[in-house]
Order: C-alpha cells, then structure tokens, then sequence
C-alpha cells in the first residue's frame, strides 16, 4: 500500500512528536552521550509541536500507511544562519521511518514540500544535514540543493556539523 499524505492538525501533534523521537533516535542516537540525546528530544516539546502546527508561518506534511504514521515534514520560516537573496523558506525536518526508506516515499514528500515552498512565495528553500549522513545529501543533491556552508548543530551538549544546502526555486 502506498502511504497517504496529508496537512496535519494540532490534534496530530503527539503522533509527530513520538514519529520524530523514534525516527531521531533511530538514525543518529548512537552518536551521542545518553544525557545530551535526552536533552535535546525533552526540547521537542508537546507544547512547541501544538504551538508550530498552529502557526501559519509553518507547513506540515504527515505520511501514513495503514493508519500508522511513517514520516513527516516541517517547512518554517528563516533560523539558519544563512543570507538568503530573497523571499525564503527552511526545511527544518523530513523523516521517514526506516520501514519506508528506500520506498519512494522520501521523493513523494520532497515533491511536495517543494510545490508548498514555491505555494508560499519562497525563492529559495534552505535546510541543514549532518555531513555524516552521505544519503540524505545525495536525496537532496538530487533535487538541486546545493552546499552554501557549514552549521553548529547542538544535541544538548554535543556540536554536530552540518553542512548548510540551498534550492533555488
């Protein structure tokens, strides 16, 4: 069965909530103390969840299949350390579960974040990645993105770097 995809609503923001946990904690736990991945996932709070769902400076997008929640994308307005040439908009998070990669799904929520970029005006889409994580950065070369520098991201205690990629639309 192909997975569904949809807008959510604040009344979807525990399933997205556990989905990022699960799908963080899968992919990249490993790499960190215990502490500072707690750290980081008690920041996610239920409240912030409600409260981004609800703002219309944010987009969401949820995939399921079979009722049961495999992915989910959020586009938000500028926090990267980035000067963008124009009107723009960031992907803070795209997560699949590890049932669904590799299944064309990822492609499916790319196409439509992208379509919703362009929707809301954006000139250009920025997001960071963990330069370990060399699958993701091929995904996103494939789409055009290209590196514009690197980023500090901090898992509680622990600095990560990211590189900083950019699509011009």
């Amino acid at each position: 069965m192909t997975a569904a995809l949809r807008t959510p609503t604040v009344a979807d923001a525990e399933v997205i909530a556990a989905l990022m946990a699960d799908c963080f904690t899968a992919t990249f736990g490993h790499l960190y103390d215990p502490a500072d991945l707690a750290s980081f996932l008690d920041g996610l709070t239920l409240e912030r969840w409600r409260a981004e769902l609800a703002d219309p400076a944010f987009a969401f997008l949820l995939a399921e299949e079979d009722g049961a929640a495999v992915g989910f994308a959020k586009l938000g307005p500028h926090s990267l350390p980035v000067t963008p040439a124009g009107p723009m908009i960031e992907l803070r998070q795209l997560y699949l579960t590890a049932g669904q990669q590799g299944s064309g799904l990822a492609a499916r929520m790319m196409d439509r974040v992208i379509a919703t970029a362009r929707a809301r005006g954006a000139a250009e889409l920025f997001l960071s990645v963990y330069v370990d994580n060399v699958r993701a950065r091929r995904f996103y070369e494939r789409y055009g993105f290209e590196e514009v520098g690197l980023y500090t991201f901090m898992v509680g205690n622990h600095p990560d770097e990211d590189h900083l990629m950019r699509l011009q639309l």
